[in-house]
């Protein structure tokens, strides 16, 4: 895999893959994070990097990178009190690279997402998640509705959001642990998924349109969770 952008090739670095060999123009080789790059680190053109990467988006740098390693599912399971993600069919990896960037930040344990059917760790995940995902466990599983159902056994709650719901997210007990489950851009929750939650909450809408982004939502409650988690 070929990453691009200065946080991505940072946290690439810094985190557990494997760095291969980093391209960087003039300027972006004088960056002090590369002088500790455990590759070699060629100069080259704009031109060569966008070509290497495929994208114009590179800020001056890429690197052959090892594959990403998905974690299991269950060690996010056995994690004490743990605040999970779990995403129904998020398949715009901008969208999913945004909530994994919240999740890391919030201090979440880890997100879930489906094998098929769902955005999966690509380059441009990891560049709109500044990074983030070096250093968030991300599993994958075949069916999210089982998932959830594992997760109630391991003692969380699983909390889906949903527009409308009669619960807001403020007005539930976040504490202990829980599952923070979001669905679709489109459709949000399938049914099947939003029967396996133990309830449904909402956002409060205080402007005009209509909704909010899947990856703005989730930073909303991740950090309701964590604020929960902080004062217990």
């Amino acid at each position: 895999m070929v990453l691009y952008g200065r946080n991505p090739v940072r946290e690439a670095i810094r985190g557990p893959r494997t760095v291969h060999r980093v391209w960087a123009t003039e300027r972006a080789r004088r960056e002090p994070w590369l002088a500790g790059a455990p590759a070699p680190v060629t100069v080259a053109d704009a031109e060569e990097i966008q070509r290497r990467c495929g994208s114009p988006e590179h800020q001056g740098v890429c690197a052959e990178v090892s594959d990403f390693v998905y974690a299991p599912a269950e060690r996010l399971l056995a994690l004490p009190e743990a605040l999970i993600v779990a995403l129904d069919r998020v398949q715009d990896p901008h969208n999913l690279g945004a909530i994994c960037r919240s999740a890391e930040c919030a201090g979440a344990a880890g997100v879930v997402i489906p094998e098929r059917r769902s955005a999966q760790v690509t380059a441009a995940v990891c560049k709109a998640s500044a990074g983030a995902v070096e250093h968030l466990p991300i599993a994958r599983v075949r069916n999210l509705a089982d998932f959830l159902r594992d997760g109630k056994r391991a003692g969380l709650w699983c909390y889906g959001a949903q527009a409308g719901a009669p619960a807001e997210f403020s007005e539930v007990d976040w504490s202990g642990g829980a599952v923070i489950v979001l669905g679709s851009e489109g459709r949000g929750l399938r049914p099947r998924v939003a029967g396996a939650c133990d309830e449904l909450v909402s956002i409060p809408l205080r402007g005009r349109i209509e909704s909010l982004s899947v990856s703005a939502a989730a930073a909303v409650l991740l950090y309701a969770a964590a604020a929960a988690g902080r004062r217990t």
